[in-house]
């Protein structure tokens, strides 16, 4: 639509947002957010050290404010404030920001506890010697030139860079759809790794990494793992942990110290002492007094105080789990390569940087060249009218006007006299070319020779110059050699890079320890001996072993479970906090838990219920569950209530599914009932309800794979089932329990050994008194025994106090049951160190423990 002058178009804004979108998008990752990978660089560092050098503001030099540093790059080269351009600079000049400082600053630059620089106009600045590595030749037509924002000046599109700057100080830039994350390295191992490459072209990430193992931040600190490394190194995209280093002090009155002496990349330590605070007064971390920065001029001394008998290990990783003591720095490897942004690996970083050196020295030498050939041209103008002075002179003097004796001193052929001196000292090519019939001058050589001054023609002025037009000469000579062969460019760049090293090179300050992947919740936890119980309707919990205290035989023991009406703890087993669980169900089924995953509820509550915690499947139950610490040679012994046994290597069960794997093949009509673990050279007895037991050798069952049905174990009589499967050795006692809280010890050596597959021995009478009988253990003298009933009581006595008596005796009283309960299950444990032998009184009834066998042998 016209109107007057003015041309009006009608455009659809989805379209024109899209393009103006695109453009910003565009502007963003190419002129603000992103280095480049030749100078590691971006536009707002880069125009920050070109104004610096403007103002000749060198490691030697005064330093000048930074409010004229940032006045002078935002009117010349990055009009975007000088409120911008400052944190930039000041990030600069941070030992604790940046690895390798460009900028060295004179007052407040801030602090690593996070406090502010001090204003512009009260700080001053100047570039570090590393900076200057940066700028080195620009002035020798090293990199193009654009102008700048008003087509006032010309500034650079990157600087020549002999420091690996991109490698060493790393970058960090959020774009539009992008973002780069480059760690720091150490300057020496960069070096060493820009020669590697040059002198092995086809080097590989392998030897890449041998010579950089990983990121050296300018704070140590500790790298968990090379995984995360190796991904980055490969790939432009990794995640590494990194840890503060922290070490231990001890003091008076059992208590000890955590000091901090250097803490992750970018994180404040008023960060740390606010988080630390904020997660002891929350309950997550345990064991902690108090908090002190303890910094000085010295260094990094962050205190962290302990409680009295705190554990120092399990504090330190609460601290890594819960606070930024452990951080993760993501590497991400994009950077500007021709003007586009691409994700690169780090022989790709290490490559381009050789090629953008190769470069520049290409163009230094061309430039120096070129002024070389310029001043050698002069040079021989000169010669040649030094030898030919008289006839010079004589042209110059009958000259009317300099325009005249320009155009005879070029007109006049001009030949290299017979002069000892010049022959001696100028290159004989030369002399070879002037001789005969001469040269004529050019207009250039012409106007040299006419501003040349009366001091030249003096005899030692004559040989100097004759020595320049040799020695330039001899430079032009190298600066063609240079730029023929490209083995020498790549000596130039090595002998650059070696100097680097010698000049700035330092030791690493960051190390490495082993891989932690997830912070497992199994480091912040401390090893202690607990006590897991299953009851009947499926609900399980862990308690600490101390809190069950030992009581004599025959007591009424405490309340462990406060079991709902009908539920009762049918499951019991000792264990230790860091131990795996391996759950193996009726069904053959076997699933695989820490025991620190259960969880710790009180001495009265019923526990959580298992089909939380495990991914049982419908109406499955749990047979037992085995407390293993690895993965070893031994066996798995399962046993079925039909009397079938399997033998399965442990190692079997270390990779089970989510929803459990399968331990055992069993008939439709039969249930996994006991498992337990084997060394291979095990006796093995089964007990039956009935009071029936076979004790036979573990080699007598051979080891089978995890879907096996098993063999026959013993050959139940009618109506009997296996009740409990005991793996024990000669020097053990075997220990029966019946359900109205009577029992028996009884040396293993009375149970003779038969042939798998048997139909047994008595073991105990299971008469009305006694009931059907509970469990079997193969106990000794130095074991405890807890037991449980239907009603949640929990008893705990010393094995000791039980004498051992006769195979088919009935036993004597082991517990006191309230009218109506009845004894379900029984479990050995482990006398704690330094725990005294509780007193067991004689049991009720205990002469019947001296009666004669009754039934013998069938």
């Amino acid at each position: 639509m016209a109107n007057g002058d003015e041309r009006i178009q009608d455009l659809l804004i989805e379209d024109e947002m899209k393009d103006a979108y695109l453009t910003f998008a565009m502007s963003v990752i190419v002129s603000r957010a992103l280095p480049d990978v030749r100078d590691g660089l971006k536009p707002s560092q880069r125009r920050i050290l070109v104004a610096m050098n403007d103002l000749n503001l060198g490691p030697r030099s005064k330093r000048y404010k930074c409010a004229k540093v940032c006045g002078d790059t935002s009117g010349n080269y990055h009009p975007h404030g000088e409120q911008v351009i400052y944190p930039t600079l000041v990030r600069m000049a941070q030992p604790w920001s940046i690895r390798y400082p460009l900028v060295d600053g004179q007052g407040n630059f801030g602090s690593i506890d996070g406090d502010p620089p001090a204003a512009m106009r009260y700080t001053e600045a100047r570039m570090t010697a590393a900076a200057t590595e940066l700028l080195g030749d620009i002035n020798l037509d090293t990199v193009d030139y654009q102008p700048n924002y008003d087509e006032r000046l010309n500034e650079p599109t990157v600087l020549p860079a002999k420091l690996p700057n991109l490698l060493v100080n790393g970058s960090s830039g959020i774009a539009v759809g992008m973002a780069t994350s480059m760690p720091p390295h150490n300057l020496g191992e960069v070096c060493d790794a820009v020669i590697y490459v040059i002198e092995h072209p086809e080097a590989t990430l392998g030897d890449l990494m041998k010579i950089i193992p990983g990121p050296d931040f300018p704070t140590g600190g500790l790298i968990c793992g090379r995984r995360g490394i190796f991904d980055g190194y490969s790939k432009g995209r990794g995640t590494i942990q990194v840890r503060a280093r922290v070490h231990s002090e001890q003091r008076k009155g059992n208590r000890s110290r955590l000091v901090v002496t250097e803490i992750p990349y970018n994180v404040s330590k008023t960060t740390i002492i606010e988080r630390i605070v904020t997660c002891v007064k929350a309950g997550r971390i345990a064991g902690i007094s108090d908090v002190r920065d303890e910094s000085d001029k010295d260094g990094m001394r962050l205190v962290i105080e302990l409680k009295v008998g705190a554990n120092e290990d399990v504090v330190l990783n609460q601290l890594f789990k819960h606070t930024p003591l452990q951080d993760t720095f993501s590497i991400i490897n994009i950077a500007l390569v021709g003007g586009r942004p691409l994700t690169l690996s780090l022989k790709e970083m290490l490559s381009l940087f050789i090629e953008h050196r190769k470069d520049v020295i290409r163009r230094r030498t061309l430039f120096l060249l070129r002024k070389a050939r310029q001043r050698a041209h002069l040079l021989e103008g000169l010669v040649l009218a030094v030898s030919n002075i008289d006839k010079i002179i004589e042209m110059i003097k009958t000259s009317p006007d300099v325009h005249e004796a320009r155009r005879r001193l070029m007109a006049q052929p001009l030949a290299l006299m017979e002069h000892t001196t010049l022959r001696k000292l100028l290159p004989a090519q030369f002399v070879v070319e002037a001789t005969g019939e001469g040269r004529r001058l050019t207009g250039v050589q012409a106007n040299a020779i006419l501003t040349m001054q009366l001091q030249r023609l003096t005899g030692l002025e004559i040989e100097k110059l004759a020595k320049e037009y040799g020695n330039i000469v001899e430079e032009i000579r190298g600066y063609e050699l240079i730029l023929a062969d490209e083995g020498r460019v790549l000596d130039i760049i090595r002998e650059d890079t070696l100097e680097l090293k010698e000049k700035y090179g330092d030791k690493r300050r960051t190390q490495f320890v082993g891989e932690t992947g997830d912070m497992d919740i199994e480091d912040l936890i401390a090893e202690e001996d607990v006590v897991v119980t299953l009851s009947h309707e499926g609900y399980i919990k862990r308690m600490p072993l101390s809190r069950y205290r030992r009581q004599g035989r025959g007591g009424k023991g405490i309340i462990g479970a406060d079991s709902k009406e009908g539920d009762f703890i049918e499951h019991l087993i000792t264990a230790v906090t860091h131990d795996y669980l391996l759950f193996f169900t009726a069904k053959g089924r076997v699933h695989w838990l820490k025991v620190y995953d259960i969880p710790q509820l009180g001495r009265t509550s019923r526990g959580r219920a298992i089909v939380n915690v495990l991914q049982l499947g419908k109406d499955e139950k749990l047979a037992g569950f085995l407390a293993v610490r690895k993965f070893d040679e031994r066996f798995v012994m399962m046993a079925s209530r039909k009397g079938i046994v399997k033998k399965t290597p442990l190692v079997a069960f270390s990779h089970p599914k989510r929803g459990g794997i399968i331990s055992a093949r069993l008939d439709d009509d039969d249930v996994l009932i006991d498992v337990a673990l084997t060394n291979g050279h095990d006796h093995v007895t089964l007990g039956t309800r009935n009071g029936y037991s076979i004790r036979f050798k573990e080699t007598d069952v051979r080891a089978m794979g995890r879907t096996a049905r098993g063999v026959r174990g013993i050959d139940l009589r009618e109506g009997d089932r296996v009740v409990n499967m005991v793996v024990t050795d000669q020097t053990a006692t075997l220990l029966t329990v019946c359900e109205h809280g009577h029992g028996k010890r009884t040396p293993v050596g009375e149970y003779r050994i038969q042939k798998r597959g048997g139909m047994g021995l008595i073991n105990i009478r299971t008469t009305e008194r006694n009931g059907k009988v509970v469990g079997l253990l193969g106990v000794r003298d130095e074991d405890d025994l807890m037991m449980i009933t239907t009603g949640g009581q929990i008893v705990r006595i010393g094995i000791k106090g039980i004498r051992a008596i006769g195979r088919a005796t009935q036993g004597v009283r082991v517990i006191s049951l309230k009218a109506g309960d009845q004894l379900v299950s029984i479990s050995r444990v482990a006398r704690e160190e330094g725990e005294e032998e509780g007193e067991n009184p004689e049991a009720e009834g205990g002469g019947e423990a001296e009666a004669k066998e009754s039934g013998g042998e069938e």
